[in-house]
């Protein structure tokens, strides 16, 4: 592949994933963009469950297709292995467009927190999340992550970076999926539950903890052994108070960086 067709191709699916995440904040929080999770035209409540339900169940099925080792081996058949991230990203972010874009609005309310201070520390809160997401990428390699350091080698002249070992820092010795645990933080943390809100957190976390436990970790044990099962025992899944086992029950895991990877279901 060209070296500069690769180049831009990765850049311009990067920005594609860039405005998509960050037109997802003002999405789930309700306000400051044209079409959120609580606005558009009115639906009759079973056409637009089922119809929000197909748009999640999508989202699933392709970020969970495409992550998957197996199916990379056979989509760099026709992709070139360079930009294969680069193609995973883009489509994740088409999916998430998509949803944005025909997501029907279920205005019946959950719950309503009426005190401005709660209200803005539920804001904040949901804040937080979005920052845990965005700060636990770079503590794995956020540009490996997206697809944009293998583009720039590519453009170098340079081959494939080597994999690095299975160690971990700082968040990833809390928790092993940081970034998810930030995704359920912003996704729950708000002041209005409307039942359309409701309806794509709880879809949205009962994906997350499926698709983290039986695919994702799977994968990674399958690729790391007992290395990971030591990571299994000392470190809990998402919830950072449950009590960790005694390290003496497996080989430590070293503290500097996962692999380049290590990423959402």
């Amino acid at each position: 592949m060209s070296r500069l067709f690769a180049l831009l191709y990765g850049t311009a699916c990067y920005a594609v994933f860039l405005v998509t995440f960050l037109y997802a904040i003002p999405f789930v929080a309700g306000f400051g963009v044209p079409k959120h999770i609580d606005n558009g035209n009115p639906t009759a409540l079973p056409l637009a469950v089922g119809i929000n339900l197909v748009l999640l169940t999508l989202f699933a099925l392709q970020h969970s297709v495409m992550a998957r080792p197996a199916f990379k081996r056979w989509w760099t058949r026709y992709v070139p292995a360079v930009v294969e991230r680069s193609t995973f990203v883009l489509a994740t972010s088409l999916v998430l467009a998509l949803l944005f874009w025909q997501w029907r609005p279920l205005p019946l309310l959950i719950w309503n927190v009426e005190g401005e201070a709660a209200r803005w520390i539920l804001y904040g809160l949901s804040a937080v999340g979005w920052l845990l997401v965005l700060a636990s990428t770079f503590l794995i390699n956020h540009f490996d992550l997206f697809g944009l350091r293998q583009v720039w080698r590519h453009a170098r002249g340079q081959g494939p970076a080597p994999e690095a070992p299975f160690v971990v820092r700082a968040l990833y010795r809390i928790v092993r999926h940081p970034i998810m645990l930030g995704f359920l933080i912003a996704f729950w943390a708000t002041p209005t539950m409307s039942l359309g809100h409701l309806l794509f957190a709880a879809v949205t976390t009962g994906y997350i903890l499926v698709a983290v436990k039986f695919l994702e970790e799977r994968d990674l044990v399958a690729h790391y052994g007992e290395t990971y099962r030591a990571y299994q025992r000392q470190v809990p899944m998402l919830l950072p108070w449950r009590k960790r086992q005694d390290e003496a029950s497996g080989p430590a895991v070293s503290s500097t960086t996962l692999r380049p990877d290590h990423r959402a279901p």
